[in-house]
Parts: C-alpha cells; sequence; structure tokens
C-alpha cells in the first residue's frame, strides 16, 4: 500500500469512507483514509526493523528456553527498539504529509489551509507560510525522533568497568603486536 498514491487510495475508498462514517468529505473521512495508508505503512516498518535484529539472539533465546510470545516482546522488540522509534518519526512525517494530501477531500488543516487559500485563490504568501509551518513541524518530529532514538541506543550500551586489557590475567601491561 505503500506505493499506491494517497490521493487515488483517498478516491478509491470513498465507497468505504462513506459505508464506515456516512460521509466521504471532512475530517472524519480523511481518518479513515489515513489510517488504512498509516497502518500498512507502519506494517512494513516494523517488518524491517525486526529482521534485522541478529539470528544469534534470536537462537540465544530459544536455547534458554523462551516461549515464542516472550521473544517477540521481550527480545525483537527490545532489540529494534531505536529502529522502531525512528520507523515511528518516518510514519509520523508521512502521515503529516498525507493529511496534507487530505485537504483535497476536505480534510482540514494545514493542508486544507493551503489548498483553499494558498492554491485555489492564488495567494502565494499564504502558501508560502503553510510550507514554512509543515517543513518546521517535519523538523521537531525528526529531531525528536533522532534524540529518542539516540537515548535508546545509548542506554543500551555497555559501560566498562575495568580496562580491557586487563580482562584476561593479572599482567595489566599490554605489549604491541
Amino acid at each position: 500500500m505503500r506505493a499506491f498514491p494517497f490521493v487515488i487510495l483517498m478516491i478509491v475508498l470513498m465507497p468505504l469512507t462513506r459505508a464506515i462514517v456516512g460521509t466521504s468529505f471532512g475530517p472524519l473521512a480523511a481518518s479513515v483514509s489515513l489510517s488504512i495508508a498509516a497502518s500498512f505503512y507502519f506494517a512494513r516498518l516494523v517488518e524491517q526493523n525486526l529482521n534485522e535484529v541478529p539470528k544469534g539472539v534470536i537462537e540465544a533465546a530459544q536455547a534458554m528456553g523462551a516461549k515464542p510470545l516472550t521473544i517477540v516482546f521481550k527480545v525483537l522488540v527490545n532489540e529494534a527498539r531505536a529502529g522502531l522509534i525512528l520507523s515511528i518519526t518516518i510514519l509520523l512525517i508521512a502521515i503529516l504529509g498525507e493529511s496534507a494530501a487530505a485537504g483535497l477531500i476536505g480534510g482540514g488543516g494545514i493542508g486544507d489551509l493551503g489548498i483553499r487559500y494558498g492554491h485555489q485563490r492564488y495567494m502565494p504568501d499564504v502558501m508560502a507560510e503553510v510550507v514554512a509551518l509543515l517543513s518546521l513541524i517535519v523538523i521537531v518530529i525528526q529531531s525528536a525522533g533522532n534524540y529518542l532514538s539516540a537515548k535508546q541506543t545509548n542506554a543500551r550500551q555497555p559501560t566498562r568497568s575495568i580496562p580491557f586489557y586487563a580482562v584476561g590475567g593479572g599482567d595489566t601491561k599490554h605489549e604491541a603486536v
């Protein structure tokens, strides 16, 4: 569904949207299309992150007798947490862009403002402000996602309490090889 253009998806889903919420126009109608598009996209992002977890970690959990649900929720999700945060960041930015496109069916919000005033009424200053505001929101979302992901990555780094060369034995001298 990710490769499916969102504007086309909104049009294709109009009968379903009308059946679910009683209308195919307005913010409530746009939320149906946004939810469907976001769910498929989120599933793909989660799949990619879970596939990046090293197979050895899963095998170790299985060797210790972990049940499948334990492996999923305590091993896979924990190992993929930083990547999942970045994926949610990407998803939020994509939803922001798609919600701007939802202004075409009266979805309201910033996109609707840009379409109605900036484009249809030929007010380039409004369009420029909408683009600047959307860009600022994207920067804030991306910065927050990067910060949270880095925080998760740093929290998982082991701390060394003893020098690496002292681990092997009593001799703390190391020689150049």
